[in-house]
């Protein structure tokens, strides 16, 4: 019994390590911008609070339409594509740009709702953009069209296998002892110490890894992401989730020329009243006139827990009405997928034990490859003795 488990230890060790060797950089690049990205919003918000709040005035805030002639007549800014605006009087209105000709996209403004004055550019977004960018895509051209995601993908799945097959190498005769699960033994040195760093601490993240792996595959591959969304959704709902998107025609004007907000926004606040605390309004990017409103409640502390609206933006009819209130558990953990894989489910707490346990990802990488060549100098024969001749 002890030579055929011996043998699939032995095979599971040669995929763990070739597996590593293969991706421990790449990996630690991912982990490591996704740690940089965990309190980006703390981040953002620390910076640019002075261009965030604006002194309230009995004056009515600007209609989004009046608002954004108002700043493109002022300056040249490019396509408007989105605005976001807020119950609160003292908030500013954050507009966003469409891409450019050459795929480049400018950075958002912070405008005054009462008069369209330009308060500024957030600090601070277009470094997590471009580490956005290289944690999903790799800053390979094409972004989310283009193969980094795939590539980040098959990284995660290799990071999977690593995680399924390091736990079996690692599984202790004594499985239920709470030490030698989870206590490093720093008394050691050289590849004592390394293995135990290795296995404990991995230990400690697996689950923390495993959730990351298991969400992050959502935004790589479309049969994984159909396939949740089979599993966890109303079937009416997974029909219309994997409905495929239609591509932009050819030759059409940019919808940001033709069509405005302010019918789109006159519809939401009939339907919502006071009950909002934000709400970004987007232009369509493809055919059709359909505005989508993202709309976050007051007591909402998570981004992903927001309600989402569809308005045609020539006759102000609503189109649908998709309210987070309304989702059934299995489509509450779609909705939250972002906040899972970052950990912000689980408030402050949360995100600063993924930030951890990224972080940690290189200290993986530097140990297994010490592990790995100490393993090939252990298996290397020892040098022939030379033979004694007399008088030696």
């Amino acid at each position: 019994m002890t030579r055929p488990v011996n043998k699939i230890k032995a095979a599971l060790l040669q995929v763990h390590s070739i597996a590593g060797l293969i991706l421990a950089l790449l990996l630690a690049l991912i982990a490591l911008t996704g740690a940089v990205m965990s309190f980006e919003d703390e981040i953002v918000e620390h910076l640019n609070v002075e261009i965030m709040q604006v002194t309230p005035r009995q004056a009515s805030a600007l209609m989004p339409d009046e608002l954004v002639a108002r700043l493109e007549a002022g300056q040249d800014v490019g396509q408007v594509a989105a605005v976001a605006l807020s119950s609160d009087p003292s908030a500013a209105v954050r507009v966003r740009f469409g891409r450019e000709e050459q795929g480049t996209r400018r950075t958002s403004l912070y405008v005054d709702p009462y008069d369209a004055h330009v308060l500024g550019s957030p600090r601070g977004e277009e470094f997590f953009a471009t580490v956005r960018r290289l944690h999903r895509w790799l800053l390979i051209p094409g972004d989310a069209k283009g193969w980094g995601r795939q590539v980040t993908g098959i990284a995660a799945l290799g990071l999977i296998v690593m995680l399924v097959s390091g736990l079996v190498l690692r599984w202790p005769r004594r499985a239920s002892s709470l030490k030698m699960w989870l206590k490093p033994d720093l008394g050691l040195s050289g590849r004592g110490l390394h293995r135990s760093l290795h296995a404990v601490i991995g230990t400690w993240v697996l689950p923390i890894y495993l959730v990351m792996t298991l969400t992050g595959l959502w935004y790589s591959f479309d049969w994984y992401k159909d396939g949740v969304v089979w599993l966890l959704s109303r079937p009416h709902v997974a029909a219309a989730k994997m409905q495929p998107k239609q591509p932009r025609a050819p030759g059409r004007s940019d919808p940001v020329q033709s069509m405005g907000f302010d019918r789109a926004w006159a519809t939401f606040q009939r339907e919502e009243g006071n009950r909002f605390s934000r709400a970004l309004l987007m232009l369509p990017a493809g055919p059709g006139t359909a505005i989508r409103i993202r709309s976050w409640g007051k007591d909402s502390t998570l981004d992903t827990t927001r309600d989402e609206f569809r308005v045609d933006a020539v006759t102000g009819q609503l189109i649908s009405s998709d309210r987070y209130a309304d989702k059934t558990v299995g489509e509450r953990i779609i909705a939250n997928v972002l906040d899972i894989h970052r950990g912000a489910i689980l408030g402050w707490p949360g995100k600063l034990a993924f930030m951890i346990a990224a972080a940690l990802m290189p200290l993986f990488a530097v140990t297994g490859l010490l592990l790995h060549l100490s393993r090939r100098k252990l298996r290397r024969p020892a040098p022939p003795l030379g033979r004694l001749v007399p008088g030696e």
